[in-house]
């Protein structure tokens, strides 16, 4: 099998083009036609010797994923579904707004976390996805939305590894993805517009901190253990106290100077006034320094085997209230894509579950203990 090109950052496609017998700058060539140009055609770059573009086409290749699907929001956000083989999919969206265009990329095919108001979590885990599965998403829909506005210019300015899957639990894969979407001789990404969301796996948040620290976005749903335990079940190995400190530790190397806490609303079960007083002694406790961190409010978005319901739009400004009144920044996230099922926690695709399905049924969390 030929050698897929998108599994490389430049350090990746330097030592492999070394291995060809080319010289580094033939490699940042060749980084600059896939990444910069999304150019896929050996024979179509120009500035290549004809030597080495023979080599790549009898070894080489730029292989994008398969589109499943493609589906278009009324408030113009796009959800493409990609093949990724063995009957398992994934979904891509794209978030258009005024000063800026985000790409939200998954990492996994499903998710092993298991939260039980995602939709992803509910279809269990099947495998995760190579580097070149990850940077396809972005390969495919850069050049994709560039031919469709008949522009060169960069349209994509944001990623959030927030689609499919847990990033952390898929660490050596997600690092030279980033790394390439970061690299000046490829996407040219700001870190500060690069944002990992995990559920909380701590010891690859440390790493992630000296390796590659991009923004940090934490699910965080809950604020104290007992109810994180059973709405983000990692909360068992990485209770609230660890992952606090991890978020303290990752800002002395974070683009940004606070940590993004995600909290989804959900009716009767997070979101009364005591769990935003509680959220708020959480992260600025009496005795110690707070916690820089803003905080974005999730509706919930419903899918039938939740048994979970989105808290009212009061109820969500009453609790952003008790929060703001403490001097945390709150926003409430705007749903984008809910007609095409793209809002957050509704990436499902279609994925062949490897998981234990008797056995995580068996231990279906109790939400409302």
């Amino acid at each position: 099998m030929k050698t897929n090109l998108l599994d490389f950052d430049l350090d990746g496609l330097v030592a492999w083009c070394q291995a060809q017998g080319e010289k580094k700058f033939r490699a940042v060539q060749l980084f600059r036609w896939i990444h910069q140009k999304g150019v896929a055609d050996f024979s179509a770059m120009t500035d290549l010797a004809q030597s080495l573009r023979q080599t790549l086409l009898d070894k080489a290749e730029v292989r994008a994923l398969p589109v499943l699907s493609r589906h278009d929001s009324a408030d113009g956000t796009i959800k493409w579904m990609f093949d990724v083989g063995q009957g398992n999919a994934i979904e891509t969206v794209f978030i258009p707004e005024a000063d800026r265009g985000t790409l939200c990329v998954s990492s996994q095919a499903g998710c092993a976390v298991g939260c039980p108001f995602c939709s992803t979590g509910a279809q269990g885990f099947s495998r995760n996805l190579s580097t070149a599965e990850i940077l396809a998403q972005l390969w495919f829909a850069e050049t994709t939305l560039r031919q469709a506005l008949g522009t060169d210019e960069r349209v994509i300015s944001n990623v959030v590894m927030m689609g499919m899957g847990e990033p952390l639990q898929n660490y050596n894969a997600l690092v030279p993805a980033l790394q390439t979407m970061l690299d000046d001789h490829a996407y040219g990404l700001s870190r500060r517009r690069v944002t990992v969301s995990t559920s909380g796996v701590v010891p690859m948040i440390e790493r992630l901190s000296h390796d590659c620290p991009v923004a940090l976005a934490v699910s965080l749903h809950a604020p104290d253990d007992a109810l994180r335990d059973r709405l983000v079940p990692l909360n068992l190995k990485y209770p609230l106290a660890e992952l606090l400190q991890a978020c303290r530790d990752y800002l002395a190397f974070a683009p940004r100077d606070f940590i993004t806490f995600e909290y989804c609303m959900l009716e009767g079960v997070n979101d009364s006034d005591a769990h935003a007083q509680a959220l708020v002694a959480l992260v600025r406790p009496p005795l110690s320094e707070p916690l820089p961190c803003k905080f974005n409010l999730i509706p919930f978005n419903p899918f039938p085997a939740s048994g979970l319901l989105r808290s009212s739009s009061e109820r969500v400004k009453a609790f952003a209230a008790v929060l703001s009144s403490a001097g945390i920044v709150t926003t409430v996230r705007k749903t984008r894509g809910d007609d095409i099922a793209a809002a957050c926690g509704q990436l499902a695709g279609d994925v062949q579950d490897r998981t234990d399905v008797a056995g995580r049924r068996a231990k279906t969390i109790q939400i409302h203990a």
